[in-house]
């Protein structure tokens, strides 16, 4: 009886391709168009197909981060930031997967692609302790000539379109980390345009997101055509607030100009990206600014004595 295991010099085994989709509702459904687009390392080899995410895919997105809000902005802080700690476990498992792709993507290497992923992990941990100590650096009891309590404390804004870092190194991983975990761990849930060209450790993202605690609908992941999708996010009614990290300020219409006209439409909290996204330094320390960015403040009056 013959050895199934021994090999063949006639038979060569083939590789079992990933196949990637989008990260929607906690689900991954296959672009609503069935139609993929070839994503390429820097030297122009093929890597993969991702899907090609559509205007109504963003709509679904969109549809399913609105009616994931209420559970994960009511969520308790301590309880945020368990999950986000819980994700850094979920990335550290798979560091070899996605240190593969940061590295194929960016054209950078291994240990360097090792370093961004460690990076990535780091930063989940630091978001996820700050989740129950943003109330104490944004909200205060304010002074009042009156005998009245005045507190303001803050609140999450609601659903965040993110356009994630398109180049420049780190920003496949560690810069569209460094964009989703300050909004989630404030409360927000996010719809997020992958860079469009390094996709693959967005959706492989979406995977480690799926296998840890996060409820379905926080974040929602669609790659595709920026042009395509941006503007869907931009002009959406149900979007509350955008982070055009990736957008570049040349003219189109998945431009910073283009995207901050069509957001004021609906009278969107929109930031900005840096003035040259690709020199975005990622790696450097995060600080509070996108933590805060996306933070609503309520101010309650009420009567002493009573």
């Amino acid at each position: 009886m013959s050895d199934p295991t021994a090999k063949s010099d006639a038979l060569t085994r083939l590789d079992v391709f990933k196949t990637y989709k989008l990260f929607v509702g906690g689900k991954f459904p296959r672009s609503e168009s069935g139609r993929v687009y070839e994503v390429t390392d820097t030297k122009g080899n093929w890597l993969a197909n991702a899907p090609l995410g559509t205007r109504k895919d963003t709509r679904d997105a969109v549809a399913a981060a609105r009616k994931a809000v209420p559970g994960w902005s009511g969520a308790t802080a301590y309880n945020r930031g368990q999950i986000l700690y819980r994700v850094a476990e979920m990335l550290q498992g798979r560091r070899e997967q996605f240190a593969a792709e940061v590295a194929a993507g960016e054209g950078i290497g291994g240990k360097k692609a090792a370093a961004l992923v460690d990076a990535a992990i780091d930063r989940w941990v630091w978001y996820a302790g700050w989740t129950d100590k943003i109330a104490q650096i944004a909200g205060a009891a304010n002074p009042v000539a009156g005998p009245y309590f005045n507190l303001s404390t803050p609140e999450p804004t609601g659903v965040v379109g993110v356009v994630a870092p398109q180049s420049g190194t780190g920003h496949s991983l560690l810069g569209l980390v460094s964009v989703i975990a300050p909004a989630i761990a404030a409360g927000n849930t996010v719809v997020v345009a992958t860079s469009e060209s390094a996709p693959l450790p967005a959706l492989s993202l979406g995977e480690a997101l799926a296998t840890s605690d996060l409820p379905g609908g926080v974040v929602n992941v669609i790659s595709g055509r920026t042009a395509d999708i941006a503007p869907t996010l931009a002009s959406h009614q149900d979007v509350n607030a955008l982070d055009l990290a990736g957008a570049v300020a040349t003219d189109g219409p998945g431009s910073a100009p283009a995207l901050e006209a069509a957001a004021a439409d609906t009278l969107k909290r929109v930031l900005r990206p840096a003035a040259d996204p690709a020199a975005e330094d990622w790696t450097a320390a995060p600080g509070t600014g996108r933590l805060l960015a996306f933070l609503e403040t309520k101010t309650v009056w009420h009567p002493m004595g009573v």
